[in-house]
């Protein structure tokens, strides 16, 4: 049978944060997949790219004093070091701000255009009077005009899941300034997708797409597929439309063009071919895994671009759920919005790597990350079965028969039941099943043990040191732990190079399950996997809570991102008890001070007046409001702080309480001042 050639591709994370564990995710999800068919023989070619333009890039270098360009190139450093670190076996990770993205998006831009699927018209659109810029859809907020759900974005619903145009909105506010946006009139490019409506329906039922992805489509293919708006006026960051000056291409356009680009740069550095891949009539395999947040623009606007343009449809589009945190959504404020680079000071990326593969299907649904089952399922797994036989069997072999294995096991049928297992849990990987076969495997793992529980190698070492027996029995175990990482490879590739070396073979590939190992010399054996502590867990959190405190206000303004999750300015509901809860008082600012070794931090000393017995009452504050004011302008300055938050203690101290602000952040914040006549000790209602 003749290798597959698959091309694979992650959806593209978006150039103005860091890379965290939703991120990770779908790059691990992806990537399990890609060394499973590397390791059967497949030709797989793995591409991803930063998603570097829009409103949010440009604003972002704007407030830094930097280029778009700068800012993307550091992004793009940044992103490929975490990703590195996660061990996520890119053949190539572009930008979609490159000469060859620019290059395919005018060139389909031109053929849509060319076909007649491309509409021109003047529409009335939102226009933020205060910065002075046309409002791209995702600085936009108001009610969904299908659902009436309040507080949605200007391009879809996230309650409804709902396509429209900002300017339908219902009471829109801009998100930049908090402006009521005044409707301006301007000429925009539409892709006419209505015209797609009769392939779509037939290639989202065709199989490339999973059940509920496909119905959910069917909704919108039958009420809501209206021509999709693909250009934005400047100033905007991308490219300029052809022909068009002062239009340019609507991020969404050119980002899953970035696929395209991403490949043709490594085909033109490699021997790879563009053409083979990616012509309407190719016979290789397209793959895209992406979140369910953007499953809109993979599945009716994309495949609809291709067609239009003349390029082959994806064969499948994987789509996954988000990571959820201890059973809620990612949070900074309570420290499970983690960055990978966070994770990567702590942890080893390998552990993560096996927890979300235990936990994965081929369903949509949201993961959680316990961390409690988190340690418990590692240590047990990994560490108490798969290494653990390595650790029992070889310091017998390395002892008492110099690393040599012996020329016959002694259970041939322990190992041909671990060796039949070899396709249904290659199918399962196959299938994104990664849950199922990681049960399948730990099933294998336990009866290894068993063997070896029941063997008694250290017993049999005491009667028959040196005995045949002895090395058959440890043999056993030692070939079943090969097969154990044979299956785990593309899970967990860093242990499974170590136990390549220990065991002094080559690099395991799939057909080497169907072999043994024997009359074979094996390395000392060295600690593969340390187990998990939970002490680092709570330190990362720790650590990523500190990181939001410190730069934290009352409104954060948060970046919008194009894939994976969102994490929303506004924290979930909460009940009038729970507001009731918070004990809010005028504090004077008696002193400030700068901290020595922080960048954003003061450190304040409050007075809340006076306690029952006479006597002040002083907190200890660290507040990350050192880029607006000084402490010259806080000292005897009246403010309001929360008065009754849990002491915590900072990498600087003990901080009791905190102080309110408002604003967007960095310069442009403000600390809450009541009016004259309140009192230090006053209880704000």
């Amino acid at each position: 049978m003749n290798p597959r050639k698959i091309l694979v591709t992650a959806a593209l994370p978006y150039a103005n944060g860091d890379i965290h564990l939703g991120h990770m995710l779908e790059a691990v999800q992806t990537d399990i997949w890609v060394r499973l068919q590397r390791m059967r023989g497949n030709d797989c070619v793995f591409v991803c790219a930063d998603d570097a333009h829009g409103t949010a890039i440009m604003l972002s270098a704007e407030s830094r004093g930097i280029t778009p360009e700068q800012l993307i190139d550091e992004v793009n450093a940044a992103h490929q070091r975490d990703f590195a670190g996660f061990n996520i076996s890119f053949d190539h990770f572009h930008s979609t701000h490159s000469p060859e993205n620019q290059a395919f998006s005018e060139s389909i831009y031109t053929a849509l255009e060319a076909n007649g699927h491309i509409e021109k018209r003047s529409i009335k659109q939102l226009f933020d009077p205060e910065k002075q810029l046309f409002l791209a859809d995702r600085y936009i907020k108001g009610v969904c005009p299908k659902c009436k759900a309040p507080d949605q974005y200007g391009d879809n619903c996230e309650s409804c899941g709902s396509t429209y145009s900002p300017s339908e909105l219902i009471d829109p506010r801009s998100t930049i300034s908090g402006a009521v946006p005044v409707e301006r009139e301007s000429e925009h490019f539409f892709f006419d997708l209505p015209q797609f409506r009769d392939m779509l329906r037939a290639w989202t039922r065709s199989g490339a797409l999973q059940d509920a992805v496909a119905n959910k489509l069917a909704e919108w293919l039958d009420d809501e597929l209206q021509q999709w708006d693909i250009s934005r006026d400047a100033p905007y960051f991308g490219f300029e439309i052809p022909g068009a000056p002062g239009k340019f291409f609507y991020v969404w356009l050119d980002a899953p063009i970035g696929y395209m680009a991403s490949f043709k740069h490594l085909c033109d550095n490699s021997d790879y071919d563009f053409d083979t891949y990616w012509k309407a009539d190719s016979d290789t395999e397209l793959y895209h895994f992406i979140g369910k947040d953007i499953v809109n623009f993979h599945t009716l606007f994309w495949p609809a671009m291709l067609t239009s343009a003349g390029y082959r449809l994806p064969t499948a589009v994987f789509v996954h759920g988000f990571l959820t945190v201890d059973g809620t959504k990612m949070s900074k404020s309570r420290g499970t919005f983690i960055n990978a680079s966070t994770y990567l000071e702590y942890l080893n990326p390998e552990y993560l790597r096996y927890y979300l593969a235990a936990k994965l299907s081929s369903g949509v649904d949201d993961l959680d990350l316990n961390f409690e089952d988190f340690v418990a399922r590692v240590n047990s797994d990994l560490v108490g079965k798969v290494v653990n036989i390595a650790s029992r069997c070889a310091g017998f072999i390395n002892k008492g028969f110099d690393g040599m294995l012996a020329d016959q096991l002694n259970d041939e049928a322990l190992i041909a039941s671990m060796q039949a297992a070899s396709e249904e849990i290659a199918e399962h990987f196959e299938n994104r099943d990664y849950s199922k076969a990681i049960r399948l495997i730990m099933a294998l793992a336990d009866n290894a043990n068993q063997y070896i529980n029941d063997q008694q190698p250290w017993v049999v070492a005491k009667a028959e040191p040196g005995s045949e027996k002895l090395q058959q029995i440890c043999s056993t175990g030692l070939n079943a732990f090969r097969l154990l990482i044979c299956y785990l490879k593309p899970v967990i590739p860093v242990m499974a190079e170590k136990a390549e070396r220990f065991l002094s073979i080559p690099a395991l590939t799939w057909q080497d399950s169907q072999t043994t190992l024997l009359n074979h010399k094996i390395a000392a054996f060295e600690p593969l996997l340390t187990r998990v502590e939970a002490d680092n867990i709570t330190a990362m959190v720790e650590s990523t809570r500190a990181a939001y405190a410190e730069t934290a206000t009352v409104s954060e303004a948060v970046a919008p991102t194009l894939s994976g999750e969102v994490d929303s300015p506004f924290e979930p509901e909460i009940q009038f008890d729970d507001f009731a809860k918070i004990d809010l008082r005028i504090a004077l600012i008696a002193d400030a001070e700068h901290v020595e070794g922080a960048d954003k931090l003061l450190q304040l000393t409050l007075d809340l007046g006076l306690d029952a017995s006479g006597q002040p009452i002083r907190r200890n504050v660290f507040s990350g409001i050192k880029s607006a004011y000084s402490p010259e302008q806080l000292r005897g300055m009246l403010t309001v702080m929360v008065a009754n938050l849990a002491p915590r203690k900072m990498k600087f101290g003990m901080s009791e309480g905190m102080v309110l602000a408002a604003g967007p952040g960095k310069d442009e914040l403000w600390l809450l001042e009541p009016h004259a006549g309140a009192q230090p000790g006053m209880r704000v209602t």
